[in-house]
């Protein structure tokens, strides 16, 4: 008996399951909030140098600019003659007193003057809170693995909370930056123990379904913060509401069961029985939870416990090879998605569309691809769903460069179908990462992989800056690196319809395919279910495999050891 057998005994899709999925889902509901709040709390208005104190009372004459509009950033070192109409070549210079604001509404941009030669600090303080998820994901990932998963999702939403609502009452933008970065800590911890949590309560044939509906939770949030941010145009009021929830959330964490997987690895495996008693009585199963005894436990999750002893790091992702070339695939994968995504996600402002409109049409759009995604995902498997979406994302971003800027409709829909594609990728990232690593270093490899998300999604806002240049500079880079990571996906090997691989050995049995039919793994396929192609490693470069106990190997040889979860087969 393994483990889904167990959890089947229990019940495998009960009420348990849907109101974890739902507790798990709420916080995600607001993380939207969180990753594109800068879109409206850094909006930057119209605006013009303020007159000096000395100005006459009468018309403000600004400079024009080769657009033939209004200069933002410079003024007249004395004003024009009124009486001389072509008395226009003047001195300039810039806003020595500051700016006026066209706008009743405020942001971080109007209350520290975030405009001009001082724009930039708007694109750093993005990035910042994106190298916080960076971290977040390299510190948090480690720290899962060793003190458990629910842990560090408690400690990381009354993380957010505090820092957000600290963030509210910032008295200077550094300070500000600070608080930011620690949100991006916080949310990084939430995902990753979210997505792990997710995948290890849930059957196999339900993976898919499950880890899409977390990500429906994403995209709602995505129509809530326009509402939001209309119905509050205070930033600091907006932040503050946009935070408090998770206090709501660390409260509610305390009811999430630890993985029941990761309990069995770290050897408390009382604290495990005693869960799966929880879940069997609350799913109406309570008989069959009071029959589960510790010894049968021990007995038939015996291959999880000789797994305990089995200690891996980050380094071994580089180590051992068929884990090298995965972990590096992955990470293109996922540093093209958040590098290409938050360009489109965060440069609203540029396609000339009323701002919440917009982002309501970018929130929209999420629908349907994601509903694209769990069919593809469910019939053409995770490796062609995750190459094509990039593929179609970078191509959608080049042909913005082609695109005159007087055409907004045909540019907005370029950029709205690209995002979508985007966001595709993300669900299928989540759910096909998760697949690809062994139990044993499940969440490290998460975590390192996914923090290249964070890299691209840090230097996503720096690469604008290269716009002053040479306008169709970003978009380029954008495409480009989004073609490179759906290139990178195809060299992926396929999870489709496979059990979670508990080893690296699990890996390491895949036989290489280049053409031809897929075998089929001998670790856990059952007749019926499609096999993904994989990679040859040499025997001398394996991973020595954990030795077993007497007890446990007397043991498995009157249980025959199985795959984790079914195998969804016909289904």
């Amino acid at each position: 008996m393994t483990f889904s057998e167990i959890l089947d005994r229990v019940g495998s899709m009960g009420r348990f399951q849907f109101l974890h999925v739902a507790i798990l889902g709420l916080p995600i509901l607001n993380m939207a909030n969180h990753n594109l709040l800068q879109i409206f709390t850094a909006a930057t208005p119209a605006h013009h140098c303020r007159p000096p104190p000395n100005a006459s009372t009468g018309p403000w004459v600004l400079p024009m600019g080769l657009n033939g509009k209004p200069e933002k950033c410079l003024r007249f070192v004395h004003p024009p003659n009124a009486s001389l109409p072509n008395d226009t070549q003047r001195a300039t210079e810039p806003c020595l007193d500051g700016w006026v604001y066209n706008s009743t509404k405020d942001s971080i941009v109007t209350e520290w003057d975030l405009v001009c030669n001082s724009n930039k600090l708007k694109e750093m303080a993005q990035s910042i809170f994106m190298a916080g998820i960076l971290i977040g994901g390299l510190v948090l990932g480690d720290l899962s693995d060793r003190f458990g998963r629910r842990p560090i999702l408690t400690c990381s939403y009354l993380l957010l909370a505090a820092s957000g609502s600290s963030a509210a009452f910032s008295p200077s933008f550094p300070i500000y930056v600070i608080f930011r970065f620690l949100c991006g800590c916080g949310i990084s911890g939430i995902t990753l123990s979210t997505v792990i949590l997710n995948v290890e309560w849930v059957p196999t044939r339900m993976r898919a379904i499950m880890s899409t509906a977390l990500g429906y939770c994403y995209t709602v949030g995505q129509f809530i913060l326009p509402g939001l941010a209309y119905a509050i145009p205070q930033w600091r009021w907006l932040q503050l509401t946009v935070s408090v929830p998770f206090f709501i959330f660390f409260l509610s964490s305390w009811w999430t069961p630890e993985s029941i997987r990761w309990l069995v690895l770290s050897g408390k495996s009382s604290k495990a029985l005693k869960i799966l008693r929880r879940v069997a009585a609350f799913n109406g199963k309570k008989e069959e939870g009071e029959r589960l005894s510790l010894e049968e436990l021990k007995l038939n999750l015996q291959k999880e416990i000789s797994l305990a002893k089995a200690k891996y790091s980050a380094t071994d992702l580089f180590r051992i090879p068929i884990l090298r070339r995965m972990t590096f695939c992955l990470s293109l994968a996922w540093f093209a998605t958040g590098f290409a995504y938050y360009s489109l996600a965060m440069g609203v402002e540029e396609f000339g569309v009323n701002l919440y409109i917009l982002q309501i049409i970018f929130g929209g759009v999420d629908v349907p691809a994601k509903f694209i995604t769990i069919l593809s995902l469910s019939y053409l498997g995770r490796h062609t769903t995750q190459a094509a979406a990039l593929l179609l994302a970078g191509g959608a971003i080049l042909a913005l460069t082609f695109v005159p800027l007087d055409l907004q409709t045909v540019r907005t829909v370029l950029a709205v179908f690209g995002k979508g594609c985007l966001s595709s990728s993300f669900s299928c990232l989540f759910l096909y990462t998760s697949e690809l690593y062994p139990t044993v270093i499940r969440q490290t490899g998460m975590g390192v992989s996914n923090l290249w998300t964070r890299v691209g999604s840090m230097l996503s806002p720096l690469v604008k800056i290269t716009g002053e240049v040479q306008p169709l500079i970003p978009n380029i880079i954008y495409g480009i690196i989004a073609l490179l990571g759906g290139s990178a996906a195809l060299f992926l090997p396929e999870t489709l319809n496979q059990p979670l691989p508990e080893t690296i050995e699990d890996l390491e049995n895949w036989s290489v395919t280049a053409s031809g039919p897929i075998s089929t793994p001998p670790w856990g396929s059952r007749s019926g279910s499609r096999a993904s192609p994989e990679f040859s490693v040499p025997r001398s470069l394996q991973a020595k495999k954990p030795k077993q106990e007497p007890e446990v190997e007397k043991a498995s040889q009157r249980i025959p050891l199985q795959p984790y979860g079914p195998a969804l087969g016909s289904s």
